[in-house]
């Protein structure tokens, strides 16, 4: 039953996606139904969807359209544009990964 609730989220957040530049308001209205299902069957928002909503008025955001999306000490802020929340999500791991490669980089030329 969980994989059938987590399909049918995925389903409505791509429908939202596919009707947003046509009917914003029914888009709106598959992140409601989603996050519903999601609380219905006690299951997470799928992982590339969670950041596709905005927290606080449950609509559905696409950049440059109805959200702002900026970099900020190493911080991604997305602001909604519909209620002006922002989301503030931090990217340190992103870093130091890209840091690790290159260090790494280096020192395998190096090596050689």
């Amino acid at each position: 039953m969980i994989d059938i609730a987590i399909e049918r989220m995925d389903i409505l957040f791509n429908r939202a996606e596919m009707e947003f530049i046509t009917h914003p308001e029914r888009s709106h209205r598959y992140v409601e139904l989603a996050l519903k299902l999601s609380t219905k069957y006690n299951t997470k928002v799928p992982e590339k969807w969670k950041r596709r909503y905005c927290k606080k008025c449950k609509s559905f955001l696409s950049p440059g359209r109805n959200c702002t999306v900026r970099l900020v000490n190493s911080e991604v802020n997305i602001f909604c544009g519909e209620c002006g929340h922002a989301m503030k999500i931090p990217y340190r791991k992103e870093q130091k990964n890209k840091r690790r490669a290159k260090y790494e980089s280096i020192k395998k030329r190096n090596d050689e």
